[in-house]
């Protein structure tokens, strides 16, 4: 098996292991015996201090020698940020013809060891799958998991169990989607995203309905009610569909939609409006019903569920409170699509209804940013005040046929306070001789926006 339980030490070589993915990966290895080294860039991530942790050596830059001090080595696998085109120990490799295996074949691998509970969509599936390993984990199922981000209550974005059970935090990007084999899905959103790999919102949507027909009869698709594009992935499923929702009424109108259209093996799963949660927002509510709907299928005590939810701190960039600088509340969230801007400053809103909202976003990527440009410009109608910097390109386009000025201009014909400025330096030297305790500053986007409050807060 690919990740057999070793009884003499292989060596594995992970190629950007600094992924969250990928030092989670890393972590399954050690725990089945192996000997694992990697490589990555200079740049600091949180995962430094997992890798420092795990005591595995990191080469800090690629090269050759590398892979070539470290050889033999059983498998190479590759973050899918790299090829041969932009990594020199691959393209070595492949000149060597030496085995190697992308981050999600390997993950593939490694779900047909357990019961994979994946948890996919445009939007959620980081918190969606933490509260689910923290769920699962205070049940005593004693599960495995591979999220996004660090989760505050392991200190890492991996747990090691000895359970049945694995949850992934499931990327579709790069049709990653179709290397997994899950038993039970939650499948949270289903809106555009991806620009640069996906042609349409048609063939966008086709990967998931391919993923949903991959869970075998015998298992579970558990899908948000509220998502018109979800409820069109569910009539693809051949298995047990669970409907959740925070509305009976929606459940009731789902219900009754799929019962006329033959399907029978169908549930729900409401949630408790007694229960309240540490984390802010509708949309966290809402995970924490997906995960209350597999509890229920894996006939969970639900008191236990209930309490883990209730305790459940959170993950890195998801609503993170970093600090305060002069009184201002400084909260980083990842949001980088329309749709998590406005469910974002909704908690904000939520938490905070008598604070001024000032955000600072990152636009993530040209293609998004294009392709998305009308949604983006009403996503900001709960901030005060707006705050654009210069669009983050990710490794593959570093630029495109749009700039940030353009989304601003989109932005004023729906509102008034919003100003570019083109990077996190002058955006640091202007608002911090505006911030006050009346003040949340919170900074969105995918790409190093959180650099800003670290700066601030250094200044204290």
């Amino acid at each position: 098996m690919f990740f057999s339980k070793q009884t003499e030490a292989k060596k594995v070589y992970l190629v950007g292991i600094k992924g969250s993915g990928m030092v989670a990966l890393a972590e399954n290895f050690l725990a089945q015996g192996y000997k694992v080294v990697g490589s990555d860039t200079k740049e600091k991530f949180f995962t430094d201090k997992v890798l420092e942790k795990l005591k595995i050596k990191c080469y800090q830059g690629f090269s050759e020698k590398n892979l070539l001090k470290e050889w033999p080595v059983e498998k190479i696998i590759y973050s899918t940020a790299y090829n041969i085109n932009n990594n020199q120990e691959l393209k070595l490799a492949e000149q060597k013809n030496w085995p190697r295996f992308s981050y999600p074949e390997a993950l593939g691998e490694l779900t047909k060891a357990y019961l994979t509970l994946a948890v996919c969509g445009t939007h959620g599936k980081t918190t969606t799958s933490a509260m689910l390993a923290i769920a699962l984990k205070e049940a005593g199922l004693d599960p495995s998991a591979i999220v996004g981000a660090k989760i505050h209550q392991v200190g890492s974005n991996a747990l090691i169990g000895k359970g049945k059970f694995l949850i992934i935090e499931a990327d579709e990007y790069q049709n990653k989607l179709s290397f997994y084999h899950p038993w039970g899905v939650i499948l949270t959103s289903v809106d555009f995203d991806h620009p640069d790999f996906f042609a349409n919102p048609k063939t966008y949507q086709e990967v998931f309905k391919k993923f949903v027909r991959r869970i075998p009869a015998h298992g579970f698709l558990v899908a948000y009610a509220g998502s018109r594009r979800v409820l069109e992935v569910a009539q693809t499923a051949n298995c047990k569909i669970i409907f959740y929702s925070d509305s009976s009424q929606q459940l009731e109108e789902v219900l009754e939609e799929f019962l006329a259209r033959g399907k029978k093996n169908i549930e729900s799963c409401l949630w408790p409006e007694t229960t309240t949660l540490s984390i802010p927002g509708q949309h966290n509510r809402i995970n924490a019903t997906a995960v209350l709907a597999v509890a229920e299928q894996l006939k969970l005590n639900k008191q236990k569920i209930l309490n883990a939810l209730k305790n459940y701190q959170g993950t890195a960039r998801r609503f993170e409170k970093l600090g305060k600088f002069n009184g201002a509340e400084i909260i980083d969230d990842y949001a980088h699509h329309p749709e998590e801007i406005k469910a974002t400053l909704r908690a904000a809103r939520e938490k905070y209804p008598y604070k001024n909202l000032i955000c600072v976003f990152h636009p993530h990527t040209f293609t998004r940013t294009k392709a998305l440009l009308e949604d983006f410009s009403q996503s900001f109608a709960l901030a005060d005040r707006v705050i654009i910097l210069d669009i983050y390109g990710s490794a593959r386009e570093k630029q495109g046929e749009i700039h940030s000025q353009d989304l601003v201009k989109k932005i004023q014909l729906f509102h008034r306070a919003v100003e570019y400025i083109p990077d996190i330096a002058t955006t640091l030297e202007k608002i911090k001789k505006e911030l006050t305790e009346k003040d949340i500053l919170l900074l969105l986007g995918a790409g190093n926006v959180n650099d800003l409050g670290k700066k601030l807060l250094n200044l204290t």
